[in-house]
């Protein structure tokens, strides 16, 4: 990757940064910007260009004259095209211009452009405008203090609000969003300049939104190892394996059962399933147990219906037994 020195707002080396080659080391695809660009261009006309035929054009609706003995030639319409006042042939109506372009073309050209003016060294990375209140001398300082001249493009994040009123207001910048970013607008700029956390890479996220997603994983690393365990198996609660502790298990991703724990849990309802029983298919297990007890010990009870039939079968069998 190449490297590039940071400035600040004031003009001064605050580091470096990386540019990613497949975004602005590449030899530039003049055939693709020039058709992307065409395109591009073509999109902006509002195609309501209109002009009246002899059909649309009011009058003419009678024949002039004698189709014969009057010795002009003949005609049926003044409004004719090769009358004054008729109908126009052959003019232009109302249209789309609309090229369609791959997305991978588009992509390709605004890349190629991006590779054409870093090679020329005419890309700026700035750490951070550092503008608040929206100021238009504050911003034309800062163009100043870096010695940019000539058209300059300014990318910027979408939340520098303040950065975008105060740069839009010079005559010689123009001011457009990081998700903006087109060939056209590249090339018909002199500098390009780019905050840090707006920097195009090639795939993936910004360098901006990887130094926010490490940032949240060194945040959650934090409040993992500093979780508690609450059942006390030695696992924190957040990757426990063993949830409602001793003989209880984690459900597998695919609602396989895990060797040795054949008892199915529901964490909402509180109830477990045995094996064979009526509910123990129609159940996805939020949690397993190896024995009944395991499950109890939990807090978790069988289904009422269940324990009700049971108790009716205990029943009956004793009454069966007294009657013998």
């Amino acid at each position: 990757m190449a490297t590039l020195t940071l400035k600040n707002a004031a003009g001064k080396d605050a580091g470096k940064v990386e540019l990613d080659d497949d975004v602005f080391g590449l030899e530039p695809n003049v055939p693709v910007m020039h058709q992307v660009v065409t395109a591009q261009l073509a999109a902006r006309r509002a195609g309501t260009q209109s002009t009246k035929t002899r059909s649309d054009v009011r009058g003419g609706g009678a024949k002039p004259y004698a189709q014969k003995g009057t010795g002009n030639a003949r005609q049926g319409s003044i409004r004719a095209p090769h009358f004054t006042g008729g109908g126009v042939a052959l003019g232009p109506k109302p249209r789309k211009y609309d090229q369609k372009t791959p997305k991978k073309m588009v992509k390709l050209a605004t890349r190629s452009a991006l590779s054409d003016r870093a090679a020329e060294g005419k890309v700026v990375v700035v750490d951070s405008w550092g503008i608040d209140t929206p100021k238009t001398k504050t911003a034309k300082a800062a163009l100043d203090a870096l010695a940019l001249d000539g058209q300059i493009l300014v990318v910027l994040g979408s939340g520098d609000d303040a950065a975008y009123l105060s740069f839009r207001n010079l005559p010689n910048v123009q001011v457009i969003k990081a998700s903006e970013l087109n060939a056209y607008d590249i090339l018909c700029s002199d500098w390009v300049v780019f905050t840090q956390d707006v920097v195009p890479a090639a795939e993936g996220p910004s360098a901006g939104q990887r130094a926010e997603a490490e940032a949240a994983i060194d945040a959650a690393t934090e409040r993992l190892a500093a979780a508690g365990d609450a059942d006390d198996d030695g696992v924190a609660d957040p990757v426990d394996p063993s949830p409602h502790g001793a003989g209880s298990h984690a459900p597998l991703p695919d609602d396989a059962m895990p060797e040795g724990y054949p008892i199915k849990g529901n964490a909402d309802s509180m109830l477990y399933h045995l094996p064979d029983t009526s509910f123990y298919n129609r159940t996805v297990a939020e949690v397993w147990f190896d024995t009944e007890e395991s499950a109890k010990a939990a807090g978790f009870t069988r289904p009422a219906s269940q324990l009700k039939k049971e108790a009716e079968a205990a029943e009956a069998d004793a009454s069966e037994g007294e009657e013998a």
